[in-house]
């Protein structure tokens, strides 16, 4: 059975739902606009406007709006597809790549630089191949994969035995650097962290990795001003799925910066969010009418878009 999905142009939707409306099913799926099913053939329009079409003649239904588009927006929906699988297949050898798997590292990675409120905080973690097995039995994954309540429980238990290396910029540092640019904010912690771990001990391992975040000369260009540089770097992909110290650094990082996220509740007796979405920005109107603007320097990233969104009527 064929599956074919692509994104509908905003021009097309009412044509595509005039069309189809004899054969649209009284009761449709959940996030769809409608859904209709004749001759074999299932089409969905989704409320994110993506459309679906499955069956055995899907290709049929397909070719017909394939070439609206070409007509109507001079799109050509075969090469969309064609890139977006390229790019999938890509992304899965990538995701397949055991050279990082089998061997020591020493791997870093940050949480927090897309949350408007609380600190930056970066890792870098040493795992030797003995420590391996035990670590992945306490089901370290890339932190996003994991819940907060299972960081909170397996994070104490690494920082037991996996030697490590953090660094916090609060809000009212991060602030008052004012850099600007996030991938130079990264680059620099990610040196700082790297740098010091370095100089804990002597780690045997064949390679230290860094999700990577920007292009390496990118990298390179902004720690140039940095006096102690960590060069020897392997830059991949995903490399918190590729690479167990990098998916340690995760976790780590993360707790961290869980517990200062609580700490700054605390302090402020009031439920700080995490993100950068519409709840972050109702959120700070309310700690502004407790607090005050100037004290929002303290717990935000000022130069976030949410500090406009905040501040105006």
């Amino acid at each position: 059975m064929a599956t074919i999905v692509y994104k509908v142009s905003e021009n097309l939707k009412k044509e595509i739902i005039e069309h189809y409306k004899e054969t649209a099913k009284e009761k449709k799926p959940p996030y769809s606009v409608f859904q209709s099913e004749d001759c074999g053939t299932v089409v969905t329009l989704y409320e994110s406007g993506k459309i679906m079409f499955q069956g055995v003649s899907a290709d049929i239904d397909y070719a017909l709006w394939r070439d609206r588009e070409a007509f109507l927006n001079k799109r050509n929906i075969d090469k969309e597809l064609q890139a977006k699988e390229t790019k999938e297949k890509k992304k899965k050898e990538e995701m397949n790549d055991t050279t990082y798997k089998y061997v020591s590292t020493i791997g870093s990675d940050e949480v927090g630089t897309g949350d408007y409120f609380g600190p930056i905080i970066v890792t870098a973690s040493y795992v030797s191949r003995e420590n391996m097995s035990k670590i992945e039995a306490l089901g370290v994954r890339d932190s996003k994969k994991v819940t907060d309540e299972k960081i909170l429980e397996i994070a104490p238990k690494l920082k037991d035995f996996v030697p490590y290396v953090s660094y916090t910029l609060s809000p009212e540092e991060y602030n008052r650097v004012g850099i600007t640019n996030m991938n130079k904010v990264k680059a620099i912690l990610h040196n700082k962290v790297l740098s010091n771990i370095l100089k804990k001990d002597t780690y045997e391992y064949s390679y230290i990795v860094v999700d990577q975040f920007a292009l390496v000369s990118k990298y390179f260009e902004h720690i140039k001003d940095v006096p102690e540089k960590v060069t020897n770097i392997a830059f991949t992909p995903h490399a918190e799925d590729k690479c167990l110290s990098v998916a340690v650094s995760s976790i780590l990082s993360r707790y961290i910066f869980l517990k200062e996220m609580n700490k700054l509740s605390e302090k402020y007796g009031m439920q700080i969010p995490k993100g950068a979405g519409p709840v972050v920005d109702e959120f700070g109107k309310k700690f502004i009418e407790k607090y005050g603007f100037g004290e929002l320097k303290n717990v935000a990233k000022m130069n976030f878009k949410n500090t406009e969104k905040i501040t105006s009527n």
